[in-house]
C-alpha cells in the first residue's frame, strides 16, 4: 500500500509539472483572465487592470524579475526613453513582476516610469502565462504584444536587455499592426 501511495504522489506530482511546462501560447491565442494591482509614478491605482478595463487597446506585457535590479531597470528605462515612439505605434506599456505595488509607486517615481506597473504578488499571472519561476520565485523577463481583440500578436518567451536586439524586434513587431 505504501508504494501505491508513494507511486501515486510521484505521478500526480509528474503530471503537475508536465501541465504547467504545456503553458505556451502562441501568437492567436487569447490572453487568460488576469486581475492586477498597479501603481504609476503618480500613485497607487484604487482599481485593478483586467483583460475586461483593458478592451479595446493594444498593450505590452513586459514580465520582468524585480523592481530595482540592474537588468529590470534597463529594460523599463529602455521602455521609458522610447515612450513617445511606442505610443506612437497604439500600445500602452503594462511592466509585471512579483513586487508590491507600492515598491512599484516608488520605482517608477524614481525613474520617471510613464507608463503602469502591475504587481503580481501571488505569482497567478505569471504561471497561468508560463513565465513564472519557482525555482528563483520570479518572472522571467518575457513580453506578450496583447492586440485590441484580446489576442496576442507578439511573444518573445527570451527577451534579453544585453543589447537592444530583442527591443529593436519588438518594435518591428509593433510597427506591422
Amino acid at each position: 500500500m505504501k508504494k501505491l501511495v508513494v507511486s501515486s504522489v510521484l505521478l500526480l506530482t509528474l503530471f503537475s509539472i508536465i501541465r504547467a511546462e504545456e503553458i505556451v501560447y502562441k501568437v492567436g491565442d487569447s490572453v487568460p483572465d488576469f486581475k492586477l494591482p498597479y501603481a504609476t509614478k503618480d500613485s497607487v491605482a484604487s482599481e485593478e487592470l483586467t483583460p475586461a478595463s483593458l478592451k479595446g487597446t493594444r498593450y505590452l506585457l513586459a514580465f520582468y524579475p524585480a523592481d530595482w535590479s540592474g537588468g529590470c531597470t534597463k529594460e523599463v528605462c529602455t521602455f521609458r526613453d522610447s515612450f513617445s515612439d511606442l505610443q506612437k505605434l497604439d500600445i500602452e506599456i503594462i511592466a509585471v513582476s512579483g513586487d508590491y505595488v507600492y515598491s512599484h509607486f516608488e520605482w517608477a517615481k524614481h525613474h520617471n516610469l510613464p507608463f503602469k506597473l502591475a504587481g503580481d504578488h501571488t505569482r497567478e499571472f505569471g504561471q497561468k502565462m508560463g513565465v513564472y519561476m519557482p525555482e528563483h520565485g520570479m518572472h522571467k523577463r518575457s513580453v506578450f504584444v496583447v492586440g485590441k481583440d484580446g489576442k496576442f500578436e507578439y511573444i518573445d518567451f527570451e527577451y534579453s536587455v544585453k543589447d537592444d536586439k530583442d527591443f529593436e524586434a519588438l518594435k518591428a513587431a509593433l510597427a506591422k499592426k
